[in-house]
């Protein structure tokens, strides 16, 4: 895959940047506290799960798949953290446990998707309630209790100056661009953007979607463990209701959902864009169901353009490919 059709997804990341910077310009207009260190971190604080999620998302959609398994991950790994981290497994114990799950269930769906031909959509479904039911199993109802090293030392502020999820985000997004130049990075968009291709040039298709799958599920898990630092406690069905607007911040982010283009930076820039939104939409005094409106607003016009760049793309290799073919 060459570079520049690598570093292409990156106008869909640049049109959802300019989107925040308009919204958080209207926000911070209408609501004085917006540019404080406290309301910087508070906006932070309710971007961070959905970021982390929509990032693991992102890996499995760049490959031509879906993953709708991630809120029952968020859930287990939320009630897992609720009952173990004070005690049993301790903020690092539980921080292990729940990677280890959201990858164990990963490997299921990868295994069920490439090993056995199953569609992803269907597998994911399956996994997701069953996912669900655990969480239930293990917290029939919202309680428990979250370490206070977990819950003090990931929300707020270091030293009354950085939020420490601007520093969770940013080594998220410097990780991502490690992992994108990687073998297996360019794999996953290989893979996506022609699965057939991909094979054929020698890469190890059913490794790399499986591989995507486990990331995935560990990201899940990550994005559990820090709901609960937030909630301070869980609830195994706090994530019910993430699933769509993950779905929403990987496509405004510019990430195709058939698979090959896109990114991370663009998918938490996405879950940025519909935090920031309804902080607007109340700063505004609207209605809450207004959120919902403008979010699949936002959603169908990213949409709208992701096509007409792909259209585009596909009449430029037309017309080399006429141009290569020769004559008679």
């Amino acid at each position: 895959m060459s570079l520049a059709t690598r570093l292409r997804p990156a106008r869909g990341a640049a049109i959802a940047v300019l989107i925040y910077l308009v919204m958080y310009l209207v926000y911070a207009i209408s609501e004085a506290s917006a540019t404080s260190i406290f309301g910087i971190s508070n906006l932070l604080d309710n971007t961070i799960v959905l970021a982390i999620a929509a990032a693991g998302l992102t890996l499995v959609v760049l490959t031509g798949e879906l993953d709708l398994s991630a809120i029952g991950v968020i859930a287990i790994a939320n009630v897992v953290v609720a009952t173990t981290s004070v005690g049993i497994l301790g903020w690092f114990g539980s921080l292990v446990a729940v990677m280890l799950i959201g990858a164990a269930v990963g490997l299921l769906n990868g295994w069920l998707v490439v090993g056995l031909g199953l569609q992803s959509l269907a597998v994911t479904i399956g996994t997701m309630i069953a996912c669900q039911g655990v969480a239930l199993v293990i917290l029939a109802a919202p309680g428990g209790e979250v370490s206070d090293t977990i819950a003090n030392g990931l929300t707020g502020d270091i030293a009354n100056v950085v939020p420490v999820a601007a520093v969770i985000i940013i080594g998220v997004l410097l990780l991502w661009f490690v992992f994108a130049r990687t073998r297996l990075g360019i794999a996953i968009y290989a893979v996506g953007s022609d699965e057939n291709a991909a094979g054929l040039s020698g890469l190890n298709v059913r490794r790399t979607k499986l591989l995507a799958f486990v990331l995935a599920g560990a990201a899940y898990g990550c994005a559990g463990y820090l709901l609960s630092a937030q909630t301070g406690s869980g609830d195994p069905r706090a994530s019910n209701t993430f699933l769509l607007f993950m779905y929403a911040a990987v496509a405004i982010g510019g990430t195709s959902l058939t698979g090959g283009r896109g990114g991370v930076f663009g998918s938490v820039v996405g879950a940025g864009i519909l935090t920031v939104m309804q902080k607007m939409l109340f700063a505004l005094g609207a209605a809450s169901f207004y959120t919902n409106v403008f979010s699949g607003i936002i959603m169908l016009v990213a949409l709208f353009v992701g096509n007409l760049s792909m259209l585009r793309l596909r009449r430029q290799r037309g017309a080399e490919w006429q141009s290569a073919t020769p004559r008679p």
